[in-house]
């Protein structure tokens, strides 16, 4: 696959494409929502909305 130079596409347009995707998983947190993402016995991730949190499990 050739190089794609992404810098002139926009953060929305990247997420966008990969909302589209089979094996993404969109989790949409609305201004007043807080998320929390714990990883095994690892880090905890915190994120208050609003927000888009896009998992790949491809």
């Amino acid at each position: 696959m050739a190089n794609l130079d992404l810098k002139q596409v926009t953060t929305k347009q990247l997420s966008d494409e990969l909302q589209s995707r089979l094996g993404i998983q969109t989790i949409n947190l609305k201004f007043e929502d807080k998320a929390k993402i714990t990883v095994g016995d690892q880090n905890t991730f915190s994120f208050d909305g609003p927000a888009v949190i896009i998992v790949n499990m491809d």
